[in-house]
Order: C-alpha cells, then structure tokens, then sequence
C-alpha cells in the first residue's frame, strides 16, 4: 500500500526529503514518496533491482539513489540505454571485444561491465536486449562471469545491476521475447514509479519548478498559472509524463514570458485528440474493456460542436447589427445565409431598394445547447440518485473530479 509522508516514522520522512532535495525530485504524492522509500531501503543491500514505470515519469532517479546510498557509492555509476544500441554492436559495448573480433575491431575495448567493476550499471529499456545478449546478461548476474566478443578467457566483474523498462515484462516473457529466468533474477526488488496522471498536486507543483527554472536560466519574466490552467493541467492525462509536462511549460515560458497562462493559452500547446479529463477509476477485471479512449473521442466532438455552434451564432449576431443600425440613404451589401439556418423574404432583404429602418430575421425555435442538455443529464442523474455524486459519476461513466466541476460550473450544487 502507497506511504504518504505524514505516515512515514520522522526518520525515514527526514530522509526521503533529504533524498529529494539532492535528486531535485519535486512532489509529495504518497506513489511517489513510496518508491523513494523502497529505493532507499533496497540500496545497502546488494540486490538487483527492476524499475517499472511509463516513459518520461522519471525512472532513471532511482538507480542514482540506489548507487548513492549503497556502498558502491565510491564506484563507477554508468547508465546504459540499450535500446539506442544496435543489435550487432551490443554485446561488444557491453562486454568488450577483442583485437580482430569483427570488422572495424583494431584494437582490444573494455566493455561496460568491466569499466564499472565495483560499481552499478543501470541497464534502461532493458526489454529492447535481444535474447542472445540476455543469456550473456544472465551468467553476469549469477556467476559475475563473461567473455569479451572474440576471446575464449572467462573474466570476472563485481557488480550491481539496475534495469528500468516501460514494458510489460510479463507479457514479453509470455511472447517469447524476453527469458524468464533473467526477468526474475533482475527483478529481485520491484521499484514502480508513478505515472504523472496519478500524482494529483505535483503536476501544478512540477510546472511551477520548470516555469520558474526556464525563466532562471534564459533571464526571461517567469509566467504564472492561473486557476482554469491548473486545472486544465491536472485534468489532463499527460501520456509523455513529465517529460511532455516540460516541454509544454518550457513552450508557454518562452512565447508568453511574464504573462498569465489560462487554458485558452495553454489548449493550444495540448494535441487536438488530447485525453482532458482523468481516468475514470474502474474495479473491473484485467480482461475488461476500456472506453477511455471512445469516451475522449466523444467529449472532443461534443466540444467541437458547441465551438462551431457558437461561431455561428456570433455570424448570425453580426448579420442582425448592420441592418438595425442602417441609415436610409445608405448603399448595402446583401449578406446571403443559408435557408436550412434562417427563414427570410428576400424582398425584404434587398437593402439596394428603398431599405426599411429595421430587418426583422424570425429565426427557427432554438435547439437546446450542448451546455443546456449536458446540465439537464446531470441534473436527472443526481435527483435520480438522491444527491449521491459518488453514484451519479458511475452512472454517467465520468470521473468524480469532473462530476464537481461541472456541478459549481451549472451552479447545481
């Protein structure tokens, strides 16, 4: 079960504090503060270590901390992304090769286990290794044991391994692309960091830090968040984690330096298929189907819609102030709308003739808004429901967060 600072013993909470004071690790979501926690518990003992997490949430924290609180400390720390090496280089960035082992080899290499002996290596996107590589990996991490490429003397390496990956690895051993035995000997000790979605307060906490630290090092007014963009941000489902987050503060920081950013400032920066609103929490199986992705569908054409809905109106405003306001003697220029939109008499409306003071438009009976039906729905739902919003959310297959937004914005509480 996730620890939340304030349930922590005063030690262990001084410590998980210093330990984000020094990795500039910002948030107090009790996912996160537990994942320190259980870093700084697994680094003095000299287990393998797995890391699990979305990409962009932050992972690569935490090998650093293990490898700063263990007493490897005074070690080589190297951090090898293996999904960025190529298949056929692998196994000599990792293990060294031998003079003439391979075309372009003209000179003996040490590999990254060898240069960290006593050390850690922390092994990224560790899934990406191709099954050759693994078994190599693996007699490492049983024996310490390897062999360059190219060389048939077995040498010896002391060292902790550290791997981080955004994969399913149950379902990569499953489909055969990743060996069994090497997952449960890497994953010793299981560290799961948080995606950003789930960390409630720190997304405003952490776009706040990267607004004031872009403002600080390029010397440019720092922006400020007002309350519809930080809700707009916390609502938000942030899929590149905190990397997006960066990016997109880092964004408005420089094309709205010393402004106020509202969510009519920060929709743009935001893709147009955007998921706006948080997952909905769901007690249902592993096997169950998700209609996050439909519902976000939905929720942006029905946005759409009251946009384009609008714009219309506003045309149709403009067309009605020319005519009130018009001067008898006056030249005019017909503005032609469709007839499906409004009823007029065309006689009427040929302002080149003798124009009457005032234009008359009847317009259709009004269809209610997407704002009036959506108020409606949710106030049956609630009546319905006695007043229950945690019932009325279910049954409208929304999320209780979004539920009480629109409550205070219908005024229906």
């Amino acid at each position: 079960m996730p620890i939340s600072n304030t349930q922590l013993p005063a030690d262990i909470a001084a410590e998980v504090m210093q330990v984000k004071q020094r990795f500039g690790i910002v948030g107090n979501s009790p996912m996160l503060l537990a994942a320190v926690q259980r870093a700084l518990q697994v680094a003095p003992i000299d287990l393998s270590v797995l890391v699990t997490g979305e990409s962009g949430s932050g992972k690569e924290f935490f090998p650093k901390i293990i490898h700063a609180y263990s007493p490897r400390k005074h070690g080589r720390y190297i951090a090898v992304n293996c999904g960025a090496i190529p298949e056929g280089t692998i196994d000599s960035e990792l293990f060294g090769h031998e003079k003439g082992a391979f075309t372009g080899a003209v000179s003996a290499r040490k590999g990254y286990f060898e240069e960290a002996d006593g050390g850690t290596i922390f092994l990224d996107e560790v899934a990406e290794l191709p099954l050759t590589t693994q078994a190599r990996l693996l007699r490492v991490l049983e024996s310490g044991e390897f062999i360059k490429v190219g060389s048939s003397t077995v040498q010896r390496t002391n060292i902790r391994v550290v791997a981080a990956t955004n994969v399913d690895m149950l379902a990569a051993v499953e489909a055969g692309r990743f060996r069994e035995d090497l997952y449960y000997r890497l994953s010793t000790v299981q560290i799961t960091v948080p995606p950003l979605r789930e960390r409630g307060t720190d997304i405003v906490l952490l776009a706040r830090k990267f607004a004031a630290d872009f403002s600080e090092r390029y010397r440019m007014p720092a922006v400020k968040f007002d309350d519809d963009a930080k809700r707009l941000i916390s609502s938000y489902r942030w899929p590149g984690n905190v990397r997006q987050l960066k990016n997109v503060v880092e964004q408005l920081a420089l094309f709205h330096a010393g402004g106020e950013i509202g969510a009519h400032e920060l929709e743009p920066y935001l893709p147009q298929n955007a998921v706006i609103y948080s997952p909905v929490p769901t007690s249902a199986g592993a096997g169950a189907h998700s209609y996050d992705h439909e519902r976000e569908l939905l929720f942006n054409m029905l946005f759409r819609m009251q946009r384009e809905i609008d714009e219309l109106q506003n045309r149709l405003d403009a067309f009605e102030k020319p005519a009130v306001k018009a001067a008898p003697t006056a030249d005019y220029e017909v503005m032609e709308m469709p007839k499906s939109l409004v009823h007029y008499n065309p006689d009427a409306c040929n302002l080149m003739k003798t124009p009457p003071t005032t234009v008359e438009i009847p317009l259709s009976a009004p269809t209610p808004t997407l704002e009036q039906t959506e108020r409606e729905t949710i106030r049956r739902s609630l009546e319905k429901n006695g007043g229950r919003r945690k019932a009325t959310a279910s049954e409208l297959n929304i999320s209780e967060r979004t539920l009480y937004r629109k409550i205070k914005e219908y005024g229906l509480e």
